[in-house]
């Protein structure tokens, strides 16, 4: 038997980097009675298909963490602050470059118990990923246990956020079960969360079943069935006709039919933009890129794509995030455009959000006024992500939360844009902008912090690398029985244990 803990009193917990920065931040659909009783399963429809089989060291962990499945040491609250999730509490070590971690008392959905000895070993799973989660942009992290509850994490050097790192869903805890086959992480009845995967069905579906040991407590509804389908009119129609209790990602073009109170809305830092290709095709031309950048109005992408739920982007940080305007500072060392004179490029982008095509085609007309010959390649995600970060394409229609990864703003420019980073869609390396980012990653205080960012958002436009269109909000379909839905504005959580019908 493991001996009892001693809480300790007081919780380190970084400032809030968005403070104030949602409305209506966090919100839920209304909330359920209050009780244990079981509702019916809950049926839900996602956007994406997973792409690995849901290994949690891929994009799929955000499927896992929007079901109620993992959870990692820490979780943001709906202001960007990190607070306890597996971790109680944690403090910052002398030096700055270690962490030590109190863990609650919790067990794995295979009945195992929550260790100092399993959480560490998760961490080092996650930080030899290939490629690496992009959390950890930058970051040389370690983990070991410190006894049976405690558990020291390491940077390598001073990083003032890791507590915001260790929110994201790559970062989620998993049994040692979960490792046994060497090259590959099961996520089926192996990690923490309220929901236990039991069942996977290829990428078009999963069944999900209450975990009654859940620490935070039993959930209301007894399982959840979801389906996976890229076709948003498809998800639409699921909702209206009762198909489906929760639908995500609702296509604005789409959604009259629904019933009244059936549409939530949820301000986020989801920006869609287009992403050129720095090191292959047309786009390696720096005044090509500025003439791409040129010839594009974004208005027209809100208005008549976005139907008017969309803002146009004045950068990569968006309005819901209300310290961004304040700081911005204008773009320098931008090319002169050059003229086109008909070069051919290629635009992919991907079904899951219907919006995007539309603003794919809207953006060849665009580009062939300003004298591109522009073709459109469409596919589904699962299809299309590896291709996107090969470079195979000279330009990337996509949508992406700023915040989803840690609720950092540095951090996502680290991933993003920088040499190494790992979720490069403009396959971007300027030496200008990785030191940008480099000074920013340093920077504890919170507003100085946001500074830098927007320093660092400045060299990024400045190289055309990536053009802003609009800035978003997220459109979820509720069920008329459902309750407790969780619309968080960082898009990862979904379903918690007050979610019920």
């Amino acid at each position: 038997m493991r001996s009892p803990r001693r809480r300790l009193t007081a919780v380190l917990l970084l400032a809030p980097l968005l403070t104030g920065c949602f409305a209506p931040g966090g919100q839920s659909a209304p909330p359920g009675p209050v009780g244990s009783g079981d509702g019916g399963r809950l049926r839900v429809t996602l956007a994406f298909a997973p792409t690995r089989n849901f290994s949690p060291h891929s994009q799929d962990a955000f499927h896992l963490y929007k079901l109620g499945v993992s959870e990692g040491l820490t979780k943001l609250d709906a202001n960007g602050t990190a607070v306890p999730a597996l971790a109680e509490s944690w403090t910052r070590e002398s030096g700055g470059r270690s962490w030590l971690f109190t863990l609650r008392d919790a067990k794995f959905q295979d009945g195992t118990q929550v260790t100092a000895q399993a959480v560490a070993a998760a961490l080092v799973h996650a930080a030899e990923a290939k490629p690496a989660p992009t959390a950890l942009s930058g970051v040389e992290l370690t983990a070991e246990a410190v006894g049976e509850d405690r558990v020291r994490i390491g940077t390598g050097t001073p990083d003032p956020v890791l507590p915001l790192r260790l929110s994201n869903p790559n970062l989620a805890v998993f049994s040692p079960k979960a490792y046994a086959k060497k090259g590959t992480v099961s996520p089926v009845g192996t990690a923490t969360g309220p929901f236990a995967l039991t069942r996977i069905s290829g990428d078009t579906a999963a069944t999900l079943d209450r975990f009654d040991d859940y620490w935070g407590g039993r959930a209301q509804a007894p399982g959840i069935d979801a389906a996976f389908v890229a076709d948003g009119t498809a998800r639409v129609n699921a909702l209206r006709t009762g198909q489906t209790d929760l639908a995500e990602a609702l296509p604005v073009a789409q959604t009259a039919p629904l019933d009244q109170g059936a549409l939530h809305e949820t301000n986020t830092a989801r920006n869609t933009s287009l992403y050129l290709n720095t090191t292959s095709g047309v786009f390696t031309d720096p005044g090509l890129r500025a003439a791409a950048r040129e010839a594009i109005d974004a208005s027209v992408i809100a208005q008549d794509v976005y139907e008017g739920r969309a803002e146009v982007a004045q950068g990569l940080y968006g309005p819901a995030l209300n310290w961004a305007a304040s700081k911005r500072t204008q773009p320098t060392g931008r090319a002169e455009a050059t003229a086109p004179r008909g070069r051919a490029l290629t635009i992919a982008t991907y079904t899951g959000r219907p919006e995007l095509a539309e603003t794919a085609q809207v953006l060849q007309q665009q580009l062939e006024k300003a004298g591109f010959t522009v073709q459109l390649e469409v596919r589904d995600y699962a299809r299309l992500e590896g291709d996107l970060l090969a470079g195979t394409f000279d330009a990337a229609v996509a949508s992406r939360n700023m915040m989803l990864d840690t609720g950092d703003p540095v951090t996502v420019l680290d991933s993003d844009f920088t040499c190494e980073g790992t979720y490069n869609l403009s396959l971007l390396c300027d030496p200008g902008v990785d030191r940008a980012v480099a000074a920013a990653r340093s920077v504890a205080d919170t507003a100085e912090r946001q500074d830098a960012a927007m320093k660092a958002e400045a060299a990024v436009l400045g190289t055309d690398a990536v053009v802003p269109l609009v800035h978003l909000k997220a459109a979820t379909g509720v069920g008329a029985t459902v309750r407790g839905t969780l619309l968080d504005p960082y898009e990862r959580q979904f379903i918690g244990t007050g979610t019920r019908r």
